[in-house]
């Protein structure tokens, strides 16, 4: 008999890292034209100029619109609030810019309600495969943008 209960299979990975569908980025690319990829690494970076986990993109002095839109696909694990957080606060420290997130559809969790409510949020028909996955995400996924008007 299984004894892993409902929930933690609904959110079990051996890593909270979800690379992005090529498709999707070129999707919100087009209409964003981003300078910058919030949580990316040297083999799944989508900008040019991106943070790794070694430049810590959460570091109260880093600034990620300064240049223009960012893109941001968070580590899905605990700290995704944080990262959710920053991205809000961003947004409105740089008006008239825009953070692009692709996020799990966690509507039921304190980040989604305190800044994704805030946000354009858009969900995603279906579920995602990510990177080079032959096989669907277990969770459904949202874009939630942050853009501040001018």
């Amino acid at each position: 008999m299984n004894t892993e209960k409902i929930g933690d299979v609904m959110f079990l990975s051996k890593t909270g890292e979800w690379e992005t569908p090529q498709w999707l980025f070129d999707e919100y690319n087009t209409a964003y034209k981003f300078t910058l990829d919030v949580c990316a690494s040297s083999e799944n970076k989508k900008c040019v100029l991106y943070y790794s986990k070694e430049s810590d993109a959460l570091a109260k002095d880093s600034d990620w619109l300064i240049r223009g839109n960012a893109w941001m696909n968070p580590p899905y694990g605990r700290e995704i609030g944080k990262w959710v957080e920053k991205a809000f606060e961003q947004s409105n420290k740089y008006l008239g810019k825009a953070v692009v997130c692709l996020l799990p559809a966690r509507t039921d969790t304190k980040w989604f309600h305190d800044y994704c409510m805030a946000g354009n949020i858009r969900f995603l028909k279906g579920r995602l495969k990510f990177g080079n996955s032959k096989n669907s995400a277990p969770f459904p996924s949202m874009i939630v943008i942050f853009k501040s008007e001018v």
